[in-house]
């Protein structure tokens, strides 16, 4: 990539992770990486442009039907796609689906911009992802044939040890904290070649004593009842957290601060 790139728009294409679940502001809506990568290049481009198509709980499906042609339209110079791992997630998942879907997706973006960034989503330790990790990796695998194949750039955030500690992670344990959108936020700015302002974002946070059993296992408790099983319930049924709303920043607009 070259040094210091002078960008002047960015779209973002996905679902929750690209939305910036779970970066809470005090009004209630989501910041995200996105959010804060806009920002940064905003700082440096007068003029600078920023849309966000994303919206949580999209499969690859919805994101090429709903989100691919509406960022194409817009011919920015950088256009991010995070696309599939819902997928990957599902009881029942078509890798060979995904697959064409996400080569469709690549293929009418990529020739629409400067630049295309992929990613390799990061992987949060523990047994429930454990599970739908060989559908992950898998999906990156493709991500990264593609990426060859159209000149995209891939950020792996799945290879960063730092993104995979559970205090990344929000209570949910599906979407990163604040800070993992800051260091996912940096390690796309260092991809698109500026300058890094943080050069150990991968850097595991500091070892911390566990918390006692007790308070191990009431957490657990409150996340099944609170978090894992709506979200099985919505799989089972074919519903999403998405169903109904509309793109987080529709229209590719001067970013203000």
């Amino acid at each position: 990539m070259q040094t210091n790139p002078t960008y002047s728009s960015l779209v973002a294409v996905g679902d929750s992770f690209t939305e910036g679940m779970s970066d809470l502001l005090p009004d209630g809506s989501y910041r995200g990486w996105a959010d804060l990568l806009a920002g940064r290049m905003a700082a440096v481009t007068p003029g600078f442009r920023y849309a966000n198509l994303a919206v949580r709980g999209k499969l690859i499906q919805q994101i090429v039907d709903e989100q691919v042609d509406v960022a194409a339209a817009m011919q920015p110079d950088v256009i991010t796609l995070v696309g599939g791992l819902n997928d990957t997630l599902r009881p029942k998942c078509d890798m060979v689906r995904v697959r064409d879907l996400l080569t469709e997706a690549v293929e009418r973006l990529a020739p629409s911009c400067k630049q295309l960034v992929l990613m390799h989503s990061p992987g949060r330790q523990g047994p429930v992802q454990a599970r739908f990790r060989p559908r992950m990796e898998e999906l990156f695998g493709v991500v990264d044939e593609l990426a060859g194949r159209h000149g995209a750039v891939v950020v792996d955030l799945y290879g960063a040890a730092s993104l995979s500690d559970q205090r990344m992670w929000d209570v949910d344990r599906l979407h990163l904290t604040a800070e993992g959108h800051r260091r996912v936020c940096e390690a796309v700015w260092q991809t698109l070649g500026y300058d890094p302002e943080d050069t150990e974002w991968r850097t595991p946070l500091p070892a911390t004593v566990p918390p006692p059993w007790l308070a191990r296992r009431i957490a657990d408790v409150r996340f099944t009842r609170q978090y894992l099983l709506p979200w099985i319930g919505r799989r089972l049924t074919g519903r999403s957290s998405g169903d109904g709303l509309p793109a987080k920043r529709p229209d590719l607009l001067p970013y203000e601060h």
